[in-house]
């Protein structure tokens, strides 16, 4: 995976803090003059600015400070300032005219294919986040604007408004194009924010593909579920208009089985790319000399037949071809996984036992980093160190677990550079 690009962005006269936000926003744009932080909450304080509905007072005032993308920012809160409601916009310099109201309320029919798509093109565009401006589309940058296009919805919607449109589910039922949402009531730019949901970076469905805008720009990245803050108080939801179809174009697989016919002699699709890729996160790496692909050959067969028999099934239940039940115990992360032999690693040998993901993130502080740190040197992975290794998790270790994981052969997802419990067994084999 290609790591994001972290830059500090501080345009000039133009203070993204709460507070100069907030100010901004009840003070016309002409009138302006180059004042601090301290002046525009005094100000948006002394003139009780009125924001998404909510009348603030001195106390809602928050402090100035930067943050940057995938970063927890202080005192946990993802300081992501957005817009309220509004219609969408012409083309650029062009003022929003009048809207129906009763239209900007309708639920139009999309796909889930069609959501992940619609978001590839802002990531592909790396649309700037911007809370006040719109981009060519008439959506404005922000994550709630960035979701609402997603959605196609008829307007721009906001943290307090996007549940509107979506049906409560739970983590299990995530699939592509549902939102990750956390809205603040008490303070709506104090760690509201909102995420698109591409789908699980593997079986243990702890890390997800997050498609989000934020500063300084719309990205995708792996992400820790539900996000690197504020975790616990992001809800899931469902678009009301999104319609059965395919999730072609996204970055998830599907967890239901696809049937018999998609495996064996001349099966060539996207279930058996799949299908490679879970047998490879559960030990059979070695079946495969190159791959995993679309295409079904007798390494899926051998790879398939081993983990079956890692359950202690016999006869047809082991015939290398994928089943129901087989199809369940990989997509849902259950029973053994395939164990060591012959080109599979050094069998016999024991890895420490994986300390959990959340030893591996932004902010982590701990000694099983240091572990991963000094094995990914003796590996022959260390020149991503400058210095070090030590405990505190940074993008010289991300870049070293990347560089091994794509040793093993993964991409995409598989690869990274957060270690699971494959790529921690494989590499302390």
């Amino acid at each position: 995976m290609e790591a994001p690009g972290f830059e500090e962005i501080v345009p000039a006269g133009d203070c993204g803090c709460a507070g100069c936000v907030r100010w901004r926003r009840s003070t016309p744009h002409q009138a302006r003059p180059r004042l601090g932080a301290r002046h525009a909450l005094a100000v948006a304080a002394a003139a009780g600015t009125v924001i998404g509905g909510l009348q603030l007072t001195p106390a809602a005032a928050a402090e100035h400070h930067e943050a940057r993308p995938g970063d927890p920012a202080p005192g946990g809160e993802d300081p992501t300032p957005q817009g309220g409601t509004s219609p969408l916009h012409g083309a650029p310099g062009v003022a929003a005219g009048s809207v129906d109201l009763s239209q900007q309320s309708a639920v139009r029919t999309t796909t889930r294919a069609a959501i992940i798509n619609r978001a590839k093109i802002w990531v592909a565009a790396k649309v700037p986040y911007d809370m006040d401006k719109y981009w060519k589309d008439g959506y404005r940058q922000d994550c709630s604007g960035f979701v609402s296009m997603a959605w196609d919805l008829p307007g721009n919607e906001w943290t307090g408004s996007l549940a509107t449109y979506g049906t409560r589910i739970t983590k299990a039922q995530l699939q592509p194009g549902d939102i990750l949402l956390f809205h603040n009531p008490a303070d709506p730019e104090k760690g509201s924010h909102v995420t698109i949901f591409g789908g699980w970076t593997d079986y243990t469905r702890t890390y997800y593909i997050a498609y989000e805008q934020t500063r300084p720009g719309t990205r995708k990245q792996a992400t820790p579920y539900a996000y690197w803050s504020n975790s616990s108080r992001y809800l899931a939801y469902r678009y009301k208009g999104v319609k059965a179809g395919s999730t072609s174009g996204s970055d998830a697989a599907t967890t239901k089985y696809p049937g018999a016919a998609s495996f064996g002699p001349g099966a060539n699709n996207a279930y058996v790319t799949q299908l490679g890729r879970l047998l490879v996160e559960r030990g059979g790496k070695r079946f495969y000399s190159q791959g995993p692909g679309p295409r079904w050959g007798e390494a899926d067969r051998r790879a398939t037949q081993a983990f079956q028999r890692a359950q202690g099934w016999t006869g047809k239940d082991a015939d290398g071809m994928p089943g129901p039940t087989t199809w369940s115990y990989l997509v849902g992360g259950k029973g053994k996984a395939i164990p060591g032999g012959a080109g599979g690693g050094a069998a016999g040998s024991k890895a420490p036992a994986f300390p959990g993901t959340a030893a591996f993130r932004p902010g982590a502080n701990t000694a099983a980093v240091t572990q991963l740190g000094k094995q990914l040197t003796k590996k022959g992975f260390g020149k991503y160190y400058a210095q070090g290794p030590g405990p505190r998790w940074g993008e010289a270790d991300r870049r070293a677990v990347e560089a091994f994981q794509r040793a093993q052969g993964w991409r995409g997802s598989a690869a990274d550079g957060y270690p699971g419990p494959e790529t921690w067994r494989r590499l302390f084999s």
